[in-house]
């Protein structure tokens, strides 16, 4: 930067400063410990590092005096003497409050510093230096934010690609917690396209679901859009702002799962109904991937023909009470209550009990057309592997 003055303080004033170095940074750390609580609250260990910084940065004052010409290398000088780790523990406000309250304190050592007819000239000195000061913090915390920017973005990345490859660790817990994810919240994972038009598709996503205190984790993979959401909140609820964010196309929700260690079931479950989506035209969007589990099943998908054995077809069997054969009954005839009865001989009002009985079971109606087709393609699966048992 140009100089204010081309007169620095003389050599006896800046050999007076030097010796003077020690004391000016203890009487800032004690001025700090005095007016700011926080500073008061910090472990020993990261004190002493800013009294390190203020020696250092009044032993590089000295030095920028000597050579007005050259820029202070403030980032080496000042903030080398410190670990990296400072940064992490003091905010950008508290180091600009730290700076405030060394300059000041130079500032009033001024005249006990300076040689005679020099005090202007050095308090010119400490104001300038300051500014520079103030300039490289400010490049300091920017390159650490864009370092752990980058550093974020990566471990983000390596956590959703974890949960995509179906991998269940206590470690992703940990890797998740060191991006600010809340430990042992339910989670659940939203896939659909990766939006072609929006420049910046995870800083959407995660607009979308902070806006709705949700934790979040945002992943492309290929084409697809990866989001694992987490919290206490309305998962749900965030789920279906988040689908506003993906591109065209189905979006799927998997489960909710009580943890990221955990997420890989809703990761897994969600990627196979987003594969199977596009036999279903008219679902919503977003859709779960348990309303899914017809058209996952015939996909190949075996954790939805699995489930569709044990929450649908088992029930069913094991109901007695005639429940299987009229919801048989019901889905030959395509809901006709009345034919259904005359085939299997007994009263409508049977048959409407059975349905609800079966409904109570499965969660499905046999007189809803999804509800319907589910227990079609369940019944249709559980005969064939039990045509297939028997050959065996």
């Amino acid at each position: 930067m140009s100089r204010v003055s081309n007169h620095p303080p003389s050599d006896a004033t800046l050999r007076r400063l030097e010796r003077a170095s020690g004391s000016l940074a203890t009487q800032a750390v004690a001025r700090m410990d005095d007016d700011l609580p926080w500073f008061r609250a910090m472990p020993a260990d990261q004190r002493s590092w800013v009294t390190l910084v203020a020696q250092a940065g009044i032993a590089s004052l000295v030095e920028w005096c000597r050579s007005p010409g050259r820029p202070p290398r403030l980032t080496g000088e000042v903030f080398g003497a410190a670990p990296r780790e400072l940064v992490r523990a003091v905010a950008l406000k508290q180091t600009v409050d730290l700076i405030k309250v060394t300059v000041e304190v130079m500032e009033e050592r001024v005249t006990s510093v300076a040689e005679p007819g020099d005090e202007e000239t050095l308090r010119l000195a400490v104001l300038q230096f300051s500014r520079e000061v103030a300039f490289a913090t400010a490049h300091v915390y920017a390159s650490f934010a864009e370092s752990r920017g980058a550093w974020d973005a990566r471990l983000e990345a390596l956590v959703v690609d974890a949960l995509v490859r179906g991998e269940r660790s206590d470690e992703l817990s940990g890797r998740a917690a060191a991006l600010g994810w809340a430990a042992g919240t339910p989670a659940l994972v939203v896939v659909g396209a990766t939006p072609t038009a929006v420049d910046d598709p995870h800083g959407a996503v995660r607009r979308a679901a902070r806006s709705l205190n949700c934790d979040v984790l945002v992943g492309v993979h290929a084409d697809q859009l990866v989001v694992v959401l987490g919290g206490t909140g309305d998962l749900e609820a965030a789920a279906e702002r988040v689908a506003d964010e993906c591109g065209q196309g189905p979006v799927v929700t998997g489960p909710v799962v009580d943890g990221l260690g955990r997420a890989a079931v809703s990761a897994a479950a969600a990627l196979a109904g987003l594969r199977a989506a596009g036999a279903w035209p008219e679902a919503p969007r977003p859709v779960t991937a348990d309303a899914l589990l017809a058209e996952r099943a015939l996909a190949g998908d075996p954790l939805a023909r699995t489930a569709l054995h044990e929450q649908v077809a088992a029930p069913l069997r094991s109901a007695g009470g005639g429940v299987l054969e009229t919801v048989r009954a019901v889905l030959s005839t395509g809901g006709n209550l009345e034919a259904s009865a005359r085939a299997i001989f007994v009263h409508p009002n049977t048959v409407r009990y059975r349905l609800r009985r079966a409904a109570e079971l499965t969660g499905l109606s046999a007189t809803d057309p999804r509800g319907s087709w589910t227990l079609q393609v369940a019944l249709a699966l559980a005969a064939l592997d039990r045509d297939r048992s028997l050959w065996h």
